[in-house]
C-alpha cells in the first residue's frame, strides 16, 4: 500500500485487500508507502487482519507508520496489528 490511508481512501483499500485475501494472493501487508493515516486507515488494517484470521490465514502487517502505531497504542489495539 502507498499514499494516504484515510476516510477518503480506506473503503477502496479495504475492498482491494479483501479481494486479494480471498484470492489467496496476500500473506503480508506492507505499509511502507503509507505516509498518512487516520482512524479509518487503522480500522481498515484491523478489518483485514480479522478477515484473514476468520479465513484461517496469517496476515503479517509490516512497516506500520508511526502515526498509525501511536493511534493503535492509544486505542489499545496494537497487539492486533503488531
Amino acid at each position: 500500500m502507498s499514499g494516504v490511508l484515510s476516510f477518503e481512501t480506506a473503503a477502496a483499500a479495504l475492498r482491494a485487500i479483501q479481494s486479494a485475501l480471498a484470492a489467496g494472493s496476500v500473506a503480508r501487508l506492507d505499509l511502507t508507502g503509507v505516509h498518512q493515516s487516520d482512524s479509518a486507515g487503522l480500522a481498515c488494517v484491523l478489518a483485514v487482519t480479522a478477515e484473514a484470521d476468520r479465513r484461517g490465514r496469517t496476515l503479517q502487517v509490516v512497516q506500520i507508520p508511526a502515526g498509525m502505531r501511536v493511534l493503535a497504542q492509544v486505542c489499545e489495539v496494537e497487539p492486533l496489528i503488531a
